[in-house]
């Protein structure tokens, strides 16, 4: 009887994305739900300047193949702060930082800047998962204990992905986001009839004050998006940003958003609002994207504060044609002061940790449970405010 050999693997560490070929990186991300993990969209990130070690994300991406075939890798970058990940762990550094710890650099995995679900490893169909995972785990734990990386974070995982590395010894920390589910819904008149009789009329008071305005709200996808509203949509992004001061979050450059015209354009969907006196250049913009029967929405801005507009671009047209395009899923993106009100309820998430430092992982396993429970709570407070009709309560 001759004995099995046992598959050979070789590892690999890269600073930029563009070392791994992209029919190669796609043959793992494209089949996924999200969109973010994909090799035009992180290419991007890098080449424009966004996600860079000058910014604090330098990429440490880890790469498992088998001879010359890609069967694994991580999106993973080492980061000097914790801006543009919208999990909050600040705290986590205070602490590190009262009981004499070094807490940055540590290692991140997640698509930069955005807090949207779906993070986990990318593994080639018909392996298995379970052990792959378990090799690059190993890998990631001698690389962050050979340079004293304080701990490793994966954030907006997954959820099919989250009790595989549970079982390889990360912590689950609960979060909630904001997010809309078509429930059968065959028109938008089916979306307002969850809401009770004051929120119908509100929502329906909202869509006609950009119709008072003048406006109108145009979706355009793909092809149909002409060249310069990439820029333009920089342009409003920014513009939001800096209403904001420091807590603005601009962390993508003009060159990444003219960049998705030429590779990324089939993703990208956005709201114009035109009025009647210029039909070529938008007064203000939502940007989304799209994957399958998920919708994403991720930026927004007007040169101009036009009542409601902020609503019809960010919620209201995009359901209208998240409803119309079989779309099931849509995340609006961070924040949900304005969104529970409108229909999106808060719905968990989680990110998962390993810290190497004895201390910290001793505070986080005695105190995770109770923090997860509060948020389970906070969770559930929140839908207990939703504004929908008792038959939906």
């Amino acid at each position: 009887m001759v004995e099995q050999q046992k598959p050979r693997y070789s590892v690999a560490w890269i600073n930029k994305i563009a070392e791994v070929p992209q029919p190669a990186w796609d043959a793992l991300a494209l089949p996924l739900t999200t969109p973010f993990l994909e090799w035009n969209w992180l290419n991007n990130l890098e080449t424009s300047g966004s996600a860079t070690a000058k910014t604090g994300w330098l990429p440490n991406h880890l790469t498992l193949w088998r001879d010359r075939t890609l069967i694994a890798a991580a999106p993973l970058y080492l980061k000097g702060h914790s801006y543009g990940e919208f999990v909050f762990d600040h705290q986590w550094a205070d602490l590190a930082q009262r009981i004499g710890v070094e807490y940055y650099p540590k290692m991140l995995g997640m698509s930069p800047f955005t807090p949207a679900e779906g993070y986990r490893f990318l593994i080639a169909p018909g392996e298995d998962e379970d052990e792959i995972t378990a090799i690059m785990v190993h890998e990631i734990d001698a690389f962050c204990s050979k340079h004293r990386i304080s701990g490793c974070h994966f954030l907006y995982v997954d959820p099919q992905w989250r009790p595989v590395l549970e079982r390889c010894g990360f912590t689950a920390w609960l979060h909630h986001s904001y997010i809309w589910e078509n429930l059968s819904f065959q028109t938008f008149d089916d979306y307002l009839g969850v809401f009770n009789a004051n929120q119908r009329r509100n929502i329906k008071r909202e869509r006609k004050a950009v119709e008072k305005a003048g406006l109108r709200l145009q979706p355009l996808s793909g092809e149909e998006i002409p060249k310069s509203l990439f820029g333009l949509m920089y342009e409003f992004y920014a513009d939001t940003c800096d209403k904001f001061g420091w807590w603005g979050s601009k962390y993508l450059t003009k060159r990444f958003f003219e960049q998705l015209h030429d590779n990324y354009r089939d993703r990208v969907l956005f709201f114009a609002a035109y009025n009647e006196h210029n039909q070529r250049q938008p007064m203000g913009m939502s940007f989304c994207l799209f994957k399958g029967d998920r919708m994403y929405g991720r930026y927004w801005g007007s040169f101009q504060e036009i009542d409601c507009l902020h609503f019809n671009a960010c919620y209201y047209a995009p359901i209208e044609w998240a409803i119309a395009n079989g779309i099931q899923i849509f995340d609006p993106g961070a924040g949900g002061r304005h969104k529970k009100r409108r229909g999106f309820p808060a719905m968990p998430n989680h990110s998962l940790h390993r810290f190497y430092n004895n201390r910290l992982r001793q505070i986080l396993c005695s105190y995770i449970a109770e923090v997860n429970e509060l948020e389970q709570e906070e969770i559930e407070a929140i839908n207990a405010e939703l504004p929908f009709s008792q038959k939906y309560n």
